[in-house]
């Protein structure tokens, strides 16, 4: 690898995050065309169902492209999906080279893209700034990987710890500007998940304000669905959707007038709340969901915590002590026996937001991070 090489693939994960939110579940991609070491052509997979991040820059470039060199996030397509193969306007355009930062696990692509563009006489090559590609799209690795979406877990304490008093009182333990932050965390989510004492204590409406990219799936997840039909989820189901998530009672009254005010109830067969948690992120796998936020309580969090599936954690710590023996903390469950056992930050880093500090990192098990010791 080059210095020029990592240079224009750079460029490409920058342009590729600039699709976050708005192209999921496919993957995030960039594009560059180099030709005579200068950027002819750039662009980014901008919309789901709209044409692809090679497709835009090869565009761009026009004539340029003949004989140029393409650095793109991911292996080039070679099937029919939303959109024509990559491959097809990749060999149209006279492309001399590409560069790839990773093969496509797609099992329409993997490795097929590369293929044929070598059988088309296209030199190629994969792998400059592969950690990188991997970290960015971690949640698509993952969904392709195992089904489920990618756990994003986030919550706001005191500086002792505490997220909420003695007394359950929590507004506002964090800033506005973090406050604001979360807003734009969750316009880019599929689905926003708390736990019905959540739900019940702070009625909380779970929407994004401004609206972001997209329109998050306000989950709840109850042993019954006793969701408050004068909750503010209850009744903004008819203009953003709400699933109950629930072990029993599923066909009770309640249930049914939670369905007639426009929420769906699921009812989850295993009792056990791990398997519980297993089980919601199995299903929202199957709707093809990427990215899901688990906002709370603290036994919510225990229970992700516990199942072993977050991968990623946003925490913002306020400069606040609280103190009291019985004040909440922010993860409950049954935990874990010896400090070797703790589910660890693999990376992170910290900012301050506000009068705030945001703590954010993927765990251990992050899938960019898996991927890379493969």
């Amino acid at each position: 690898m080059s210095q020029g090489d990592w240079q224009w693939m750079q460029r490409a994960l920058e342009l590729a995050e600039r699709g976050r939110g708005y192209v999921e579940p496919n993957p995030l991609v960039g594009a560059v065309v180099v030709r005579e070491n200068r950027i002819v052509g750039e662009a980014w997979h901008q919309k789901f169902g709209e044409a692809h991040a090679e497709v835009l820059a090869l565009a761009a470039a026009g004539e340029a492209a003949r004989g140029a060199t393409l650095y793109v996030t991911l292996e080039p397509c070679c099937h029919h999906g939303e959109t024509p193969p990559c491959t097809d306007a990749i060999q149209r355009a006279g492309i001399h080279h590409v560069a790839a930062a990773m093969l496509d696990p797609f099992v329409e692509v993997r490795g097929q893209g590369m293929a044929r563009l070598g059988a088309a006489g296209i030199a190629w090559d994969v792998g400059v700034g592969e950690k990188e590609a991997r970290r960015l799209n971690a949640p698509y690795l993952k969904l392709l990987a195992t089904g489920r979406p990618y756990v994003h877990a986030k919550w706001a304490m005191s500086l002792d710890g505490k997220i909420a008093t003695r007394t359950g009182d929590s507004k506002w333990i964090s800033g506005k500007a973090s406050r604001d932050w979360v807003h734009r965390l969750r316009g880019r989510m599929d689905a926003i998940v708390i736990g019905s004492g959540t739900a019940k204590a702070d009625d909380p409406l779970l929407t994004a304000r401004p609206r972001g990219p997209r329109t998050a799936l306000r989950v709840v997840l109850c042993s019954s669905p006793a969701l408050p039909l004068e909750s503010q989820l209850v009744k903004t189901a008819r203009l953003v959707p709400v699933l109950v998530a629930t072990r029993s009672d599923a066909q009770s009254s309640h249930a049914q007038c939670l369905r007639a005010a426009g929420c769906e109830v699921l009812e989850l067969p295993d009792p056990d709340g791990l398997s519980m948690v297993g089980q919601l992120l199995d299903h929202l796998g199957r709707q093809r969901m990427t990215n899901v936020l688990v906002e709370g309580g603290s036994a919510l969090l225990g229970s992700f915590r516990d199942a072993g599936v977050i991968d990623e954690v946003h925490v913002f710590i306020a400069p606040r002590l609280l103190g009291g023996a019985s004040a909440r903390t922010p993860i409950g469950g049954h935990g874990v026996e010896k400090v070797a056992e703790a589910l660890e930050l693999d990376r992170w880093e910290f900012e301050s937001i506000g009068r705030d500090l945001l703590v954010h990192g993927r765990t251990d098990k992050g899938w960019g991070a898996a991927a890379e010791e493969d």
